[in-house]
C-alpha cells in the first residue's frame, strides 16, 4: 500500500510538472570553487620575522531560478569555509567568526507590464539580491571574495532595448524591535572590504540610468547611504560605540563611459562624494579614472590607465573618497592593498597602470598588469621628508584554462615591491616590514 501511494504521488508530481512546463521554467544550478593561496604579504606587507601562510578556501553554492508568467524567483544558498577549520565530526553549521552556511540570494521579481510587450518592461525586484552596475567599481557583487556581496533591497526597473532606469532602496534593522529604529551598524561577521570603516549602512537609496551606444554604454549613478549616529563610550575600560536615533547621510554621484572606436576601447568615470562620513565628518571627495586599451589583433590587447581618488582633509572636512560597495580586487591590484582586505590610511590613491591580455584560444587566456601606486595627499612619516608619496609597484599575472564549459582552472602570481612609506605608522603600520611581498593562488571552478 505504501509503495502504491509513493508511485501515485510521483506520477501526480510528474503530471503537474509536465502541465506547468509550457508556462514556467525551473533552472537548478550549482558551483564548487576551491582556491589555494600562498600569502607572503597579501593585503599588507609582512614583517621580516613573519612566516607566509598557505590555505585552501571553498565556496559551495546551490541556486534555483523559477520563471513563469509575470514572475521570476531566485534563491542561492552558499557555504564558505576553509579546509580544516572544523573538526571532522562537528555538527554546527556556522559561527560568528566564519562566513560558513548562509543565504546569499532570495528574491522575487514581479513584472508589472505584460510579457507580450517586447520593447519595454517595468518590474519590481525585492529581497536579498546582488547589485551589479557598469564595471563594478562602485556597485558590484565582489564575486572574487568567496562569500561575495549582496543587499537586502527593493529595486524598481524600467528597461528598453536602449535605455535602463533602476531605482532602489533598503532599510536595515538588527531585529524585530518592539519600538524605535536605532540600528547597530557594526554587525558581527567578516566584512567584504574596509570601505565605510567596516560600518554597515542603516539605509540607502539609488538611481541608475544607462543608455546603450553603438559599441558601448554611458551611464549616470546617484547613490545615497545613511549611517547611524553614535557617540564613543568606555565600558569596562574598553572603548565602544553607543548608537543613537538619527543618521549621517552621504551621497555619491557621477558618470561612466565604455565605448569602442575601431580597435581602441575607452573606459572613463568621474564621481563626486559629499555629505557626511559614517563617523559624522563633513565630506568632499572625488574619483577620476580612465583606461585606453588597443586591440593589436584578435589575440592581444594592451593599454595604459590611471585611477585617482582624493584623500587627506581640509580643516574639519574629509577629502577621502570611499569606493562604496564595488569590487576593489578588480582595479587596485590583485594583492588587495587598497580599499579591500586591509586599510591603508586616508591619503587617497593614485594608480598608474598598464594592462595586457593575450587570448591564445577560446579555452586559454593570460593577463599581465603592472601598477605604480602613490598617495594622493602628503602622508607624514617619521624619518621621511614628507615629499615622498610612492607606495610601490605591483606586478599581477593571471592565466585561465577552460577544460569544459563547466570546469576551469585559474592561477595567478603577484609581487609587490613596497616602500617604507607604505609600511609607516600612518599607512599600513608594519614594523620591520619586508620590501618584497608575494602572493600566489590556484583556483578550480566547477559551475553547472
Amino acid at each position: 500500500m505504501k509503495n502504491t501511494f509513493i508511485k501515485i504521488s510521483i506520477y501526480a508530481l510528474g503530471s503537474i510538472a509536465a502541465t506547468q512546463q509550457l508556462k514556467a521554467q525551473l533552472t537548478i544550478g550549482a558551483q564548487l570553487r576551491t582556491r589555494t593561496e600562498y600569502r607572503d604579504g597579501q593585503g599588507s606587507p609582512l614583517s621580516k620575522e613573519t612566516k607566509p601562510a598557505i590555505f585552501t578556501s571553498q565556496r559551495t553554492r546551490v541556486s534555483l531560478a523559477y520563471n513563469m508568467y509575470r514572475l521570476k524567483f531566485g534563491v542561492t544558498a552558499q557555504d564558505v569555509r576553509v579546509w580544516g577549520q572544523d573538526v571532522s565530526t562537528i555538527n554546527r553549521t556556522t559561527t560568528q567568526d566564519n562566513n560558513a552556511l548562509m543565504l546569499h540570494e532570495a528574491w522575487a521579481e514581479i513584472l508589472l507590464t505584460d510579457t507580450t510587450l517586447k520593447n519595454k518592461a517595468l518590474s519590481l525586484k525585492i529581497g536579498r539580491q546582488e547589485l551589479v552596475y557598469d564595471d563594478q567599481r562602485l556597485i558590484g557583487n565582489l564575486d572574487w571574495l568567496q562569500q561575495a556581496r549582496r543587499h537586502d533591497a527593493a529595486v524598481l526597473k524600467y528597461e528598453t532595448p536602449l535605455l535602463t532606469l533602476h531605482a532602489g532602496a533598503a532599510f536595515n534593522q538588527n531585529k524585530e524591535n518592539a519600538s524605535g529604529t536605532v540600528y547597530n551598524s557594526t554587525v558581527p561577521g567578516n566584512y567584504a572590504a574596509t570601505t565605510n570603516g567596516g560600518t554597515m549602512y542603516k539605509s540607502m537609496e539609488f538611481l541608475y540610468a544607462a543608455r546603450k551606444l553603438k559599441k558601448g554604454i554611458v551611464s549616470f549613478l546617484f547613490f545615497a547611504d545613511q549611517f547611524s549616529k553614535f557617540h564613543n563610550d568606555t565600558i569596562n575600560s574598553v572603548p565602544s560605540k553607543t548608537f543613537m536615533p538619527g543618521t549621517w547621510g552621504r551621497a555619491t554621484t557621477g558618470f561612466y563611459l565604455n565605448n569602442s572606436f575601431s580597435k581602441l576601447n575607452v573606459t572613463a568615470s568621474a564621481y563626486y562624494q559629499f555629505g557626511k562620513t559614517a563617523a559624522g565628518q563633513k565630506l568632499n571627495a572625488g574619483l577620476l579614472s580612465g583606461l585606453l586599451k588597443y586591440s593589436f589583433n584578435k589575440k592581444f590587447s594592451a593599454g595604459p590607465g590611471i585611477d585617482y581618488t582624493t584623500g587627506g582633509s581640509s580643516g574639519a572636512t574629509s577629502n577621502t573618497f570611499d569606493p562604496l560597495y564595488g569590487t576593489p580586487h578588480k582595479f587596485w591590484g590583485l594583492m588587495d592593498y587598497f580599499y579591500a582586505a586591509n586599510g591603508f590610511g586616508k591619503g587617497g590613491l593614485v594608480d598608474y597602470y598598464v594592462k595586457t591580455k593575450f587570448k591564445a584560444s577560446d579555452k586559454f587566456w593570460l593577463t599581465a598588469d603592472i601598477h605604480q601606486f602613490s598617495s594622493a595627499a602628503k602622508v607624514p612619516a617619521a624619518g621621511e621628508d614628507n615629499k615622498k608619496k610612492s607606495f610601490g609597484t605591483e606586478l599581477d599575472i593571471v592565466g585561465q584554462y577552460s577544460l569544459t564549459k563547466q570546469v576551469s582552472f585559474e592561477a595567478g602570481y603577484s609581487h609587490f615591491a613596497s616602500t617604507s612609506l607604505l609600511s609607516s605608522a600612518n599607512v599600513k603600520n608594519i614594523a620591520n616590514a619586508q620590501g618584497g611581498n608575494n602572493w600566489a593562488y590556484l583556483m578550480i571552478n566547477v559551475k553547472l
